[in-house]
């Protein structure tokens, strides 16, 4: 394998390790936005919820009960971490507001991260066509031919 086939091989070997990095960063961002629309949904039922209503509670598993609420001033959050605290109903519904901030902004972060690692795709790509550019040049001189212009 001559140097230009053993660089060519090294930049497609980096394009193939960006590409599973971008999908990877990909999928992490589709799973905080379903977080972000979990919380969402979880804010809407709160504002939403009044005392005396009938809701479905799941039980795991697939199973649900039908359950009567009492009061919805006694609020239980996951703070993260496998913590979670009792809130009254503005207070979980700023702390879920917090959550979602924190996801936008990994998001965010996660995103710039995807655009660095698509900009350098695109520079290694643009160097593997010189790189077969140089290679075909190479081939045509060993021929005897005239490379094309």
């Amino acid at each position: 394998m001559s140097s230009g086939q053993q660089q060519l091989q090294a930049v497609s070997d980096q394009l193939q390790e960006l590409a599973q990095q971008i999908s990877a960063l990909e999928t992490e961002v589709e799973t905080l936005k379903h977080q972000q629309s979990e919380i969402d949904d979880a804010v809407e039922a709160l504002e939403a919820l009044e005392t005396d209503a009938s809701v479905q509670v799941p039980l795991g598993g697939g199973a649900y009960v039908q359950a009567q609420i009492d009061t919805v001033e006694e609020v239980i959050v996951e703070l993260g971490g496998d913590y979670a605290a009792e809130r009254d109903r503005d207070g979980a519904i700023e702390t879920l507001g917090r959550k979602r901030e924190v996801l936008d902004d990994r998001i965010e972060e996660i995103e710039a991260e995807i655009d660095d690692l698509e900009s350098e795709s695109d520079r290694l790509e643009q160097q593997a066509q010189q790189l077969q550019q140089q290679q075909l040049q190479q081939q045509l001189q060993q021929q005897g031919q005239p490379p094309e212009e």
